[in-house]
């Protein structure tokens, strides 16, 4: 299990907050990792995956700004 924290910009997620895992930005190839699932990131700031415990977390200084 990782322990990594993947620290995003708000240009990484997408228009309603979200990051899926496994992740290209976090290096993940999805064939040999675990199923895909959404992260809303937006609304807290970071949010912790599942399946394998990658943290994933709007650098300090970035913002969603949400799209309602």
């Amino acid at each position: 299990m990782s322990q990594a924290v993947i620290e995003l910009l708000a240009s990484d997620l997408n228009h309603q907050g979200g990051v899926f895992c496994p992740s290209p930005v976090a290096g993940m190839q999805t064939w040999n990792t675990h199923p895909k699932v959404y992260l809303d990131v937006g609304r807290s700031g970071e949010a912790k995956c599942p399946y394998c415990g990658t943290v994933y977390k709007l650098k300090d200084g970035e913002h969603f700004e949400g799209h309602h």
